[in-house]
């Protein structure tokens, strides 16, 4: 009698398990090294090119968020999306904050114009996400350039203002990070949001809060020359709005039904995933900055 039971095919990979860090921490690392020395050369050696890596950004996001909203029969226009958010970033670099502001009314109007094209069934869903959009992304994301010109466009190197200011806004933003990290997967027992985000705790808010502080008082004292309690507002702000831009996109995930945005960074997920706390940070550290120190 011949036997017909299927010959078992080949087992499935096995899921890695990263434990209580959640990420492949290698790769992870690997990654953030990568990026910070594209910034810091971009920086160092023309700063104008960092803003090719903010326009860069822009487009990468638009594009995640576009592709996470298909979950929801969302359908951004991405073309105008992306033009206009780096028509925003390079307006902002180089004619400041009104320019910004003309620029993102514009967009929004060119966009809401283009969707026309699209008819009426699901016009006011389609627009009210492309707005969104328009001001989560590119919008925030300009405060980037707004703070790099603060030096003047010309610039570059150690001894630029608008350098220095960014410098201290992504160290501040990932001393956030770094500590609400370390201290939620050595000491994390209290969820902070269960239902938006598992992971977080307040036992890893307050490792946040303490190497922000920490982090803003040595950088406003030692590298702007600022006075120690701007430091400690800084990084009081910096602390409060990065978890608060953490758990926003965690609340946007949940509710499109995906993990992560993408996969383009290996070890972080999406660019949108890495985002999120800058974007929320920059605009508050750029008013700061702005009126207290430069």
């Amino acid at each position: 009698m011949t036997d017909t039971t299927p010959a078992p095919g080949p087992a499935a990979a096995p899921q890695k398990d990263h434990g209580r860090a959640g990420r492949d921490l290698p790769a992870a690392v690997a990654s953030a090294v990568v990026l910070l020395a594209a910034i810091a050369a971009s920086l160092f050696f023309w700063k104008t090119a960092f803003m090719f890596i903010v326009a860069a950004a822009v487009v990468v996001a638009v594009w995640e968020l576009r592709k996470g909203f298909q979950a929801k029969d969302i359908d951004l226009p991405e073309q105008p999306l992306m033009l206009g958010g780096v028509v925003m970033v390079v307006v902002a670099y180089f004619y400041g904050a009104p320019a910004l502001v003309t620029a993102t009314a514009v967009s929004a109007l060119v966009i809401m114009l283009w969707l026309l094209r699209r008819g009426i069934d699901g016009y006011v869903k389609n627009a009210t996400a492309s707005v969104f959009t328009l001001v989560y992304v590119p919008f925030l994301g300009s405060f980037v350039a707004l703070l790099l010109a603060e030096g003047g466009w010309r610039g570059g190197g150690i001894d630029d203002g608008g350098v220095k200011g960014i410098i201290t806004f992504i160290l501040v933003t990932i001393a956030s990070d770094i500590g609400g990290y370390v201290a939620g997967v050595l000491f994390g027992r209290h969820p902070m949001a269960p239902v938006i985000s598992p992971k977080k705790s307040w036992e890893g808010f307050a490792g946040s809060l303490l190497f922000c502080v920490a982090a803003g008082w040595a950088l406003v004292v030692y590298l702007l020359d600022g006075d120690w309690w701007v430091g400690v507002l800084l990084g009081l702000i910096a602390v409060v709005m990065a978890t608060l831009g953490d758990l926003c996109e965690s609340v946007i995930k949940r509710d499109l039904g995906i993990k992560d945005m993408s996969h383009v960074i290996p070890g972080h997920g999406g660019l949108m995933d890495r985002l999120d706390s800058l974007l929320a940070t920059v605009a508050p550290i750029w008013l700061l900055l702005h009126y207290l120190v430069f």
